[in-house]
C-alpha cells in the first residue's frame, strides 16, 4: 500500500494530545459501546508487563512518551501522501481521511448522514466520555463522544507481542476496524448488545467481527477513494497487503490471545471478539464484496 504523493492531507479532526498523558484507569463499557480491539488486549498487555523500546516497523520514527506535540505541529508535518509515506502518524491521518470519504459516500447512497468521528492521538493515557484509559488498552472507539483514541506504539506491540507481520495495511485494518464501531454506534447498531456479553455466538462477538467486515468493505474500495484533493489517496493495494491484514486479525482472535499468549486452554464462554479464523473469514467477506450489506453478522446463524 502506497499514498499518492502529492495527495494532500486533512487533520482537521485529528487531536494530538501526545504531549500529555499520565492517565490510567479503565475504559468504562457504558453507552452501548463495547467491542474494540483495545479493551480485549488491555489486561493481557498489563499481565505480560514491559514497554515497547525498539524502532517501529518500516524505518518509521518511534513516539516516545515524553514527545511533545501539539495540533499545530501535526498540521505542519502531515500535508501530503509523501509524509504519509514515511511518517507513521501521518500515515494514519491518509486512512482517517480516506476512511472518511468511504463511510460519508456509503452513507449517502442508503440515505443515511454521516458524521465524523474526532480522532485522538495519545501517549501514557487518556480521559475520554467512556472514562480514562491507559496506553495498554490500545485503539479503542469511545460512542459516547465519537471518538477514536490512539496510541501510536500499539503497532509494534501488535508485532512484537503478538507475533502480526505488520505492514501500513495491517495497520490501516486496526484503524478500519475501530470506524466499524463507529459506524455502528451512528446506526444504532452497538445498543444490541448489552455490556459484559460473551459466548461465542454473544452479540459481543457479532459486534466485533462486524467491525471486521465493515474494514475489509472499506480495504476493498479504498485504492478508488478519493482524498481531499479529488483524486484516490491510496495507491497500489497488493495481495501482500490484504495478507498482511488477514495475518492480524488472524493475531487478535481468542482463541489465539487466550492459547498462544495467555498460554491456557480456550474458553469459549469467555469470548467477546471471536475467533482467529471468524476474524479472518468476516474481514474477507467484506474485502470480497466490498459492499456493507453483506456484513449483517446479527442474523446469520452461522458465524463461521
Amino acid at each position: 500500500m502506497r499514498f499518492d504523493e502529492g495527495s494532500e492531507l486533512d487533520t482537521s479532526q485529528v487531536d494530538d494530545r501526545r504531549s500529555g498523558g499520565g492517565v490510567g484507569g479503565r475504559v468504562a463499557l457504558g453507552g452501548g459501546g463495547v467491542g474494540i480491539v483495545g479493551l480485549l488486549l488491555y489486561l493481557l498487555l498489563s499481565q505480560l508487563g514491559g514497554s515497547p523500546g525498539s524502532p517501529l516497523p518500516d524505518g518509521l520514527p518511534g513516539l516516545g512518551a515524553g514527545q511533545s506535540v501539539n495540533d499545530t505541529q501535526i498540521n505542519e508535518s502531515c500535508r501530503t501522501g509523501h509524509d504519509a509515506n514515511t511518517k507513521l502518524d501521518c500515515e494514519v491521518v491518509g486512512v482517517v481521511n480516506s476512511l472518511d470519504t468511504y463511510w460519508t459516500d456509503a452513507f449517502a447512497r442508503s440515505g443515511y448522514t454521516y458524521r465524523k468521528p474526532r480522532i485522538t492521538f495519545f501517549n501514557g493515557g487518556v480521559n475520554t466520555g467512556c472514562g480514562s484509559a491507559s496506553s495498554e488498552a490500545g485503539p479503542f472507539y469511545c460512542p459516547a463522544d465519537r471518538e477514536a483514541y490512539i496510541d501510536l506504539r500499539f503497532f509494534q506491540e501488535l508485532e512484537q507481542r503478538f507475533g502480526a507481520e505488520g505492514g501500513p495495511f495491517a495497520r490501516a485494518y486496526v484503524v478500519a476496524h475501530e470506524y466499524g464501531h463507529h459506524v455502528q454506534n451512528l446506526r444504532g447498531t452497538s445498543r444490541r448488545v448489552q455490556p459484559g456479553d460473551s459466548g461465542p455466538a454473544s452479540g459481543s462477538v457479532r459486534l466485533e467481527l462486524q467491525a471486521d467486515c465493515y474494514a475489509g468493505v472499506w480495504a476493498k474500495n479504498a485504492s478508488t477513494t478519493p482524498g481531499p484533493s479529488g483524486r484516490p489517496l491510496i495507491t497500489n493495494v497488493t495481495d501482500a497487503d490484504v495478507n498482511a491484514a488477514l495475518d492480524t486479525a488472524g493475531h487478535i482472535g481468542d482463541d489465539f490471545i487466550q492459547s498462544q499468549l495467555r498460554g491456557g486452554p480456550v474458553n469459549e464462554s469467555q469470548f467477546t471478539h471471536g475467533t482467529s479464523e471468524q476474524r479472518q473469514k468476516w474481514y474477507s467477506t467484506g474485502y470480497q464484496s466490498g459492499d456493507p450489506a453483506s456484513c449483517n453478522t446479527f442474523d446469520t446463524p452461522d458465524l463461521g
